[in-house]
């Protein structure tokens, strides 16, 4: 619950800046001058990308919440398999054991979004976030595309 605190807050004040640099960007589109115009539309242009991705990523922590959550009431959340490493890291050596299963149960059955689902905290305990990401992308589209109770 901290975390869903922290972040509505950060995704607040990010907001909030967004729509002060928008402002400004405004104002100085109304400044007639060139250089100043120019400057004004790329202020006013780049909180709208910042929004776009606030948005996003968003949008895709909530999906993989929805995720684990439908995961954990089927009882198929991956156990805490990975040993750990004096100060609390995941041994690697534990993590590379571990997606060399969960890569073959996708392999085997690359339309199950569970596996993808699990297969993306693998990616991640190995510390491999722009796959784990990708994974879960996946696996957030292969439910989306599944009729429920599948």
């Amino acid at each position: 619950m901290g975390g869903k605190i922290t972040y509505f807050f950060l995704a607040t004040v990010l907001v909030l800046v967004f729509g002060v640099v928008a402002l400004e960007g405004v104002l100085l589109l109304l400044t007639g001058e060139p250089a100043a115009m120019g400057m004004g539309a790329v202020a006013f242009l780049l909180p709208c990308v910042g929004v776009w991705f606030l948005w996003h990523n968003t949008s895709f922590a909530r999906n993989a919440h929805r995720l684990a959550r439908e995961l954990e009431a089927e009882g198929g959340l991956p156990a805490e398999e990975a040993r750990r490493t004096a100060g609390g890291r995941i041994d690697r050596d534990a993590a590379d054991e571990i997606f060399a299963r969960r890569k073959a149960e996708t392999e085997d059955s690359p339309d199950d979004w569970r596996c993808w689902f699990r297969l993306a905290v693998a990616y991640h305990d190995a510390r491999d976030t722009p796959r784990a990401r990708k994974a879960m992308q996946k696996a957030i589209t292969l439910r989306q595309s599944t009729p429920s109770g599948v």
